[in-house]
């Protein structure tokens, strides 16, 4: 737990620290371009922060429902929020046929957690716990706010890029020639500040994925469940596809978009390094070894 909570704080760190450095270098270091750079990140990440429940929820074309409309799934969360010690989130339940499900709100008491109608469907009740189970931990453990700040950041880092690319093009900057940034080192800065913050953003959830599953096992005693649950949406992610807007996809327990899975521990180092999960066959592998 300590080690994938310390990752998170570094890597949260490195990319607040990577804002304010690029801010100052395209802005030849004046204050005014490092203010300019925190005020987009704080402000991206407020809006990510209040906003995250409804527009998760909309993009999933999810609803919430009350324990009338599915009882056993509705108290099963009861039960798991109740052994997690956590107030009991909206349930909602999103039309897709692909077996997933995700967490959003931006904080315990304002939680939803939500499951297609896919997963209801093909999971087994011990599987689907653990899934829940997952889901619920994100939420014990904050990482929404987590991967709303991360990704607020990168965000932010992206479009002071795209502001120095333009500078750096049409020859804006400083009011003389000793102010002015060079013009190739903003369209160096440019290029490799965004692929740096995806880097470390892609870093953050996996991380955070690594820890709910863990935190899941514990809260069920057993990883086993959790580790067949993904195992079987692993082979239905590859059949049935999810339109999920790539920005969303980090917050759902298994990346919906079947074309930027890597399922195999062995693939490419470099494509695993932008994924925002991490390997399939890792995590189950961790989880089976997982004992209480």
């Amino acid at each position: 737990m300590f080690k994938n909570t310390a990752k998170t704080a570094i890597l949260l760190a490195g990319l607040g620290g990577l804002i304010v450095t690029i801010a100052g270098v395209l802005g030849g270091g004046s204050s005014t371009s490092l203010t300019f750079g925190l005020v987009i990140a704080f402000a991206m990440v407020g809006g990510s922060y209040w906003f995250s429940d409804k527009m998760a929820l909309k993009a999933a074309k999810a609803r919430v429902i009350t324990k009338a409309d599915a009882p056993m799934f509705y108290g099963m969360i009861e039960d798991l929020a109740a052994r997690a010690n956590l107030p009991m989130p909206r349930v909602a339940i999103s039309p897709n046929d692909q077996p997933n499900a995700f967490a959003t709100g931006r904080g315990p008491r304002n939680a939803v957690v939500c499951a297609t109608e896919g997963l209801l469907r093909t999971m087994p009740e011990d599987e689907l716990r653990g899934v829940m189970a997952h889901e619920l931990m994100h939420v014990r453990n904050r990482d929404i706010l987590i991967g709303s700040v991360a990704a607020a950041i990168a965000t932010a880092i992206s479009f002071i890029a795209n502001m120095a690319m333009w500078a750096a093009m049409f020859g804006g900057g400083g009011s003389n020639d000793d102010d002015r940034p060079n013009p190739f080192a903003l369209i160096l800065v440019s290029m490799l500040a965004p692929i740096a913050a995806s880097l470390m953003q892609m870093a953050v959830s996996r991380s955070r994925e690594y820890e709910a599953d863990r935190s899941a096992a514990e809260l069920l005693g057993t990883g086993v469940p959790l580790a067949n649950a993904l195992e079987r949406i692993e082979v239905y992610a590859r059949q049935i596809p999810m339109q999920v807007a790539p920005a969303q996809a980090q917050a759902y327990i298994h990346n919906p978009l079947a074309e930027f899975q890597n399922k195999r521990s062995g693939g490419p180092n470099i494509a695993r390094l932008f994924s925002t999960h991490p390997s399939t066959d890792d995590r189950i592998a961790r989880l089976r070894a997982m004992t209480f």
